[in-house]
């Protein structure tokens, strides 16, 4: 899959950075001030109860902390029905390399009208590539998804012409993929890829295998398209 190669381009370039789809273990720590261990420092705290999923009756805690020298996010989702009590519906724990603050993008990447949930979770070596996981609200089942391969799609945002995510990876050349949620994973469907003067088309099929569908004259190799079907660059009308 082509993905994939540009992302070994990407981290063989660069100096690579860890990605963490499983949840980390870190003992004496729930995240809570007074609950950590003293070998617990808490670095960032996010908490939001007006703006994600169901306004006012959804709430996320966000802790960024580290346990000796490891780096480590906490994610708790909690819910409620009217004044009630909040209930614990989801945790999520992960291992982190990033040194960037959490710097939370609260939007609805899937478009349902609820809003979900972005943060920086790693550092990339090359600084154009921001790293965030992503976690989409489910009305259905009102719980918190965490989207495991989310860290493989830098620079994602939410592509209202395609109702999709779209993701720009930045190497020695570029990279903009179009993805559709699928449960918990996000599922490639095209590719534009750009070099110093070429323009490549890829659509993937059901199998996962990509199948040019074009290839012209290109305007540069960095440059992000918001739509395959008929190049438009970002930002374009």
């Amino acid at each position: 899959m082509r993905l994939a190669f540009f992302i070994s381009i990407l981290l063989i370039t660069c100096c690579s950075y860890t990605i963490a789809h499983r949840p980390a273990q870190a003992p004496h720590f729930t995240g809570s001030a007074a609950e950590a261990s003293p070998d617990a420092q808490i670095l960032e705290v996010f908490t939001d109860s007006t703006h994600i999923g169901v306004k006012g009756q959804c709430k996320i805690e966000i802790v960024k902390y580290t346990i000796y020298e490891d780096a480590y996010l906490l994610v708790k989702f909690y819910t409620r029905t009217g004044n009630s009590r909040w209930y614990l519906q989801d945790t999520y724990m992960y291992e982190t390399t990033s040194l960037q603050s959490l710097e939370p993008d609260i939007s609805d990447y899937n478009n349902d009208g609820f809003n979900d949930i972005t943060v920086i979770s790693a550092t990339a070596a090359r600084g154009a590539n921001e790293v965030r996981r992503l976690f989409i609200y489910d009305r259905k089942y009102n719980c918190l998804i965490s989207i495991v391969n989310a860290e493989d799609f830098p620079n994602m945002q939410y592509n209202p012409e395609l109702d999709c995510i779209d993701a720009f990876l930045v190497y020695g050349a570029s990279t903009t993929v179009f993805a559709h949620i699928a449960g918990d994973s996000l599922k490639i469907f095209a590719q534009v890829a750009n070099t110093a003067d070429s323009v490549f088309v890829y659509v993937t099929g059901k199998k996962g295998k990509d199948k040019l569908i074009y290839k012209g004259p290109g305007a540069g190799p960095y440059i992000r398209h918001s739509n395959f079907r008929r190049l438009k660059i970002n930002g374009e009308q």
